[in-house]
């Protein structure tokens, strides 16, 4: 889950020898990575979609051409203002405006030891 994990299941389709050129080609072109998980709504009525938003920037490229994907992350979370979101930050959205349960957001949180410190259960 997450857009550097997107990333990096494009890149892993191809041979080992082609990934650094698949990563270079990827890092020109990719304006944009949304990912999403479906989570049950309070109560159960139906399900509810948390976001990650990723987009292209300088830092985004140097990081998939150096097949430092991991690093995405902080780029995410510094980058608010630009319209990025990390998976938590979505998650925490939902809970705080009581869409999803605290449970169901520990559930599907990626950084639980992070987001326990901001939900109350």
């Amino acid at each position: 889950i997450g857009a550097a994990n997107t990333i990096d299941r494009i890149i892993d389709v191809f041979p080992p020898y082609q990934q650094q050129q698949i990563r270079t080609q990827l890092a020109d072109v990719l304006e944009c990575v949304v990912s999403q998980q479906l989570m049950p709504k309070v109560g159960g009525k139906g399900r509810v979609a948390a976001m990650e938003v990723m987009i292209s920037n300088s830092a985004i490229r140097n990081h998939i051409r150096e097949a430092k994907t991991f690093q995405i992350q902080s780029v995410l979370q510094t980058n608010k203002k630009q319209g990025m979101q990390t998976m938590d930050d979505a998650i925490y959205a939902l809970y705080s405006g009581g869409v999803i349960t605290g449970e169901t957001a520990m559930l599907f949180a990626q950084d639980r030891t992070a987001l326990s410190r901001k939900i109350i259960l």
